[in-house]
């Protein structure tokens, strides 16, 4: 009966860990969108967040706009440099890369401060701490398969 019993637990525990899980069925849909809807729904939720206002709106619009193609433009190298042969990066063209990434977040930075009054910019900034945190967590959490302990901000 014992036996019966565990045999019973084991093929219960199988099964379960057996079925698929769904990939993130969210993202799918994001991908389903065109461009311009994911820079309407990201306006959008920047106007909410930070109580933007029409010229404000219009000024944001832009800026997301310009950051999606360049992100776009960021994702085709890293597949086209993905699917060539595996190579490490010098330390000099390494020190670019990071250069660059440093100078356009200071670039967005101020554009930020020019468009948001001194209130939304603190508040875009705790913002973009709290993801640039999660994100962090989440890619410790992947790494180690643990979780992370990292600070409340930046």
């Amino acid at each position: 009966m014992k036996k019966l019993f565990i045999v019973a637990l084991l093929v219960v525990g199988m099964t379960s860990f057996a079925q698929e899980r769904k990939a993130r069925p969210e993202r799918a849909k994001m991908e389903q969108m065109t461009p311009e809807q994911r820079n309407q729904l990201h306006l959008k939720k920047m106007t909410l967040e930070l109580d933007l206002n029409a010229s404000q709106q219009k000024e944001m619009s832009k800026i997301i706009a310009e950051q999606n193609t360049k992100r776009e433009a960021r994702m085709a190298e890293r597949k086209a440099n993905k699917d060539s042969a595996k190579k490490q990066l010098t330390s000099d063209e390494l020190f670019a890369k990071k250069s660059q990434m440093l100078e356009e977040q200071i670039v967005m930075k101020e554009k930020m401060k020019k468009i948001l009054s001194a209130d939304q910019y603190n508040k875009w900034d705790d913002m973009k701490g709290k993801r640039h945190n999660g994100m962090k967590k989440r890619m410790a959490y992947h790494q180690n398969r643990k979780p992370a302990q990292i600070g409340d901000k930046k």
